[in-house]
């Protein structure tokens, strides 16, 4: 009795350190959140609507915010769906199959994270610019992709595209091929084991690279910023028309428009979330029917 006192009392004070450390981390990681997440998107919208609701809506009357809110949607509208096709074909090429040069692919989806966008955007100017490698033969074509709607696409295209592929490669990986090589065996094609038993299994991942993938397409701005030219009313996105109303003190029109990819931040980590709760409870279920499917095995 007298020995288990002091065990007692030691126990009682590990348990008051861990929590006074549990809730010492949760507190700096609150104020962390609130100083640099919650604050500035609180000035976003106080200034955004500074002047009240009528300045807010007319600084989208303005041409060039309908110009840039237009060029934005159309960049997404091709960069996203160009990315999630190569991102289901590069994971299925890397989770399904083993071929020369796959430890290649994988370095070079990851290359995006590595180079730095305003370097990328370099790299399509001295590619296409009219000083480039292919510039004078552009230029005798009359075709222009630099400081027009090909290069945005191209360099958005360029930041954009690990995101699909490396939300669905690693899930993928994770599920093998028992269940492709099931299907085939019974007599089903390519593509309707892709559509019937491939895709069902990756859909939220899928769903999840696509979200991220569209908000970094309308966020991005170095990459942007450097082909574009910064042709107002032209070659302008929402975030480069932010830059040129905010460098002409014209503040509130400035928030207003940032408004926007603050609500499509919102809104995305919304849906990222719920994408994140979906894609742990099929891998829960996965892992749960594996668990079931070895059981039998396990007592033979």
């Amino acid at each position: 009795m007298t020995a288990a006192r002091p065990s007692r009392q030691i126990d009682a004070k590990r348990l008051g350190e861990s929590l006074l450390a549990k809730w010492t981390l949760i507190a700096v990681s609150l104020a962390f959140l609130a100083l640099f997440l919650a604050v500035p998107l609180a000035a976003v919208f106080a200034e955004a609507f500074r002047k009240g609701l009528d300045a807010y809506l007319s600084s989208f009357h303005d041409p060039a915010a309908l110009s840039a809110i237009k060029l934005t949607l159309i960049t997404a509208a091709i960069a996203v769906p160009s990315n999630l096709v190569f991102g289901l074909a590069a994971a299925w090429a890397i989770a399904k199959f083993n071929f020369v040069g796959r430890n290649v692919l994988l370095t070079l989806i990851d290359l995006p994270f590595a180079v730095s966008p305003v370097i990328s955007g370099m790299i399509y100017v001295l590619l296409f610019g009219l000083h480039g490698w292919l510039g004078p033969w552009l230029s005798a074509h009359n075709i222009q992709i630099v400081f027009a709607v090909p290069g945005i696409v191209l360099a958005t295209v360029f930041v954009t595209f690990p995101f699909v592929a490396r939300e669905v490669i690693p899930l993928m990986r994770e599920q093998g091929t028992e269940e492709e090589e099931a299907a085939l065996s019974l007599g089903a094609g390519g593509w309707q084991t892709f559509w019937r038993v491939t895709l069902p299994n990756i859909r939220w991942a899928l769903l999840y690279g696509v979200i991220l993938c569209n908000a970094r397409a309308m966020g991005e701005f170095g990459a942007v910023s450097v082909v574009s030219g910064h042709i107002r009313g032209k070659t302008n996105t929402i975030p480069l028309h932010v830059e040129i109303l905010y460098n002409e003190y014209n503040f509130v029109a400035a928030f207003a428009v940032a408004s926007l990819l603050a609500m499509l931040a919102l809104v995305t980590l919304g849906v990222k979330s719920l994408l994140e709760w979906k894609l742990l409870q099929q891998r829960r279920g996965w892992a749960r029917g594996l668990a079931e499917e070895r059981a039998p095995d396990r007592e033979h």
